[in-house]
């Protein structure tokens, strides 16, 4: 039994509603109905019943009521206990960071949100890998991609648009393909840091393609996308190496917009399907829920979200 479930209870049955309660910790309705059936499950009785109109309490939601608002009323004075360290702008950060936008934009922004707060010093990792939070010890993560831990908060910043593109050169010797599909007959570089397969490229669909190459059609929210699988003679993990190959006319490559900003301002690398590619992930701040955010931490997230605003013509 998980304590911060026993809180989350005590809060959804004080507010007679998990939409009310979700509004409150800032979490989807689904993660709040997710913790409480866990909470039901590990104690392995029913705490609630549940109707369309309204939440009731069973017998053994009753029993354990004064408990679960106890255990709330403790964590409020813990928190109240240190509101003036957590208020102060000092201290040490553990902030874990992805290597495109650590190079691109974080490691100066975070610089310059230490320059504001000198008696503040933040520890800044550069790592794709998406650290353990609480384990390891991190106050707050920067990370793309989709949030599957409901024990952590995410707050999204911007989201990232991939692009397919590649150089000049490469283009004047293998010829531009006309089609997604006529990627099979290119030497696609694969980026192998990336939530899905690194040979699966995707896109939105067009009536005038070829079928018969790509996996079948499914349903977006917005548009029918689709998914070409492409080959290559090349592979990494790095996304600077995989840029250079590009650029030096090796091979098409499935990147970040952010990436090879730049290089398409220059003419470097072309993107070749402007409008087609239906890859856009989130890139969110995320920090535990059972930690109460400090305020340093809170304006240390809002410094990077305006950074990325500013930039936004990076991304999107």
């Amino acid at each position: 039994m998980k304590a911060d479930d026993v809180i989350l209870f005590a809060n959804v049955a004080e507010l007679g509603s998990f939409k009310l309660a979700a509004e409150k910790y800032d979490l989807a309705y689904s993660v709040v109905s997710k913790r409480i059936r866990r909470l039901e499950d590990d104690l392995n009785v029913q705490l609630l019943h549940r109707t369309t109109r309204k939440l009731s309490l069973t017998e053994a939601g009753v029993s354990l009521l004064p408990t679960a608002k106890q255990m709330a009323l403790l964590t409020q004075d813990a928190v109240q206990s240190v509101s003036t360290i957590r208020e102060t702008m000092k201290g040490h950060l553990q902030v874990s960071v992805p290597t495109i936008s650590g190079d691109l934009l974080l490691a100066e922004c975070i610089a310059d949100f230490c320059h504001q707060h000198p008696g503040l010093n933040i520890d800044v990792t550069l790592s794709n890998r998406f650290v353990d939070l609480i384990d390891e010890g991190f106050d707050l993560a920067i990370r793309t991609g989709y949030l599957e831990d409901s024990s952590l908060i995410a707050r999204h910043l911007i989201d990232s648009q991939w692009i397919v593109c590649a150089s000049p050169t490469y283009l004047e010797r293998c010829g531009q393909p006309s089609s997604p599909d006529a990627l099979v007959d290119h030497n696609c570089l694969h980026y192998t840091y990336q939530s899905t397969g690194a040979a699966d490229w995707e896109f939105f669909s067009d009536d005038k393609m070829d079928n018969t190459v790509s996996q079948p059609v499914y349903k977006g929210q917005c548009k029918e996308k689709r998914i070409v699988r492409v080959s290559g003679n090349f592979s990494t993990n790095n996304a600077t190496a995989l840029r250079k190959a590009a650029l030096a006319g090796y091979g098409i490559v499935y990147v970040p917009r952010c990436l090879v900003y730049h290089d398409l301002l220059n003419s470097g690398l072309i993107d070749i399907f402007p409008s087609l590619v239906a890859k856009r992930l989130g890139i969110y701040a995320i920090y535990p829920f059972t930690r109460h955010p400090s305020n340093k931490v809170k304006m240390l997230i809002e410094h990077v979200r305006d950074k990325y605003q500013s930039m936004s013509h990076y991304f999107l």
